[in-house]
């Protein structure tokens, strides 16, 4: 393997976001937001996408604007049943086996989300550790600083990282230290490393030919 330590995003990146995950917190969120700061559904909503797209999460917008304390808006957003929604995917833990690398998740959710997901994926037992929101005073990605944190928390080296996302911004801090970056997504601009639709074949990008 070209890499040591393979830094593997969460949602919408090993599970495709249509299947009602992303809905449920969504809804979650802007029941939240409906209570907490006593707006309506619209302007829920309207903060809800605005401090999403300036931060990285609605969570450091409501904290920096409305002083929001962050545990239990994690704790009710995250609260979703995902054994309702996700099924074992055979495939995909065939898949991993087979990338012969330390993998790790980097997330911006929680770790009891990211354990409830992969534990309903059937490949929990593939990740040697889970950074969350959590692991550097809850900022979000994209944060390079925060990146290069959990490569050296690894004993690893940026240019022997492999960083797998569904979000360019989050690969740009990726390809800024230095590490290989694989964006997973039906369509690329062409500007990483590799481009995957999903997961599945993440080893054959490095198979002995």
């Amino acid at each position: 393997m070209p890499f040591d330590l393979a830094v593997i995003d969460l949602d919408n990146t090993l599970y495709a976001a249509d299947n009602g995950v992303f809905q449920r917190m969504d809804q979650k969120m802007t029941a939240y937001i409906m209570r907490e700061l006593n707006v309506n559904e619209a302007e829920a909503n309207r903060l809800r996408v605005r401090y999403w797209r300036a931060y990285g999460t609605t969570l450091k917008g409501l904290m920096l604007h409305h002083g929001v304390e962050p545990e239990g808006f994690l704790a009710e957003v995250h609260d979703i049943q995902a054994e309702e929604l996700l099924q074992a995917d055979a495939s995909l833990d065939a898949a991993l086996g087979r990338l012969k690398a330390r993998k790790v998740i980097h997330t911006n959710g929680i770790c009891e989300h990211a354990e409830r997901i992969l534990a309903a994926l059937g490949i929990l037992h593939h990740f040697s550790a889970i950074y969350d929101i959590r692991f550097n005073d809850y900022t979000p990605k994209p944060c390079r600083r925060t990146l290069a944190q959990l490569i050296q928390r690894e004993g690893a080296t940026p240019h022997r990282t492999l960083v797998v996302d569904d979000i360019p911004e989050n690969l740009d801090a990726a390809r800024a230290l230095g590490c290989k970056t694989v964006l997973i997504s039906r369509e690329s601009d062409g500007r990483w490393d590799f481009h995957l639709p999903s997961c599945h074949g993440l080893p054959d990008l490095f198979a002995q030919p």
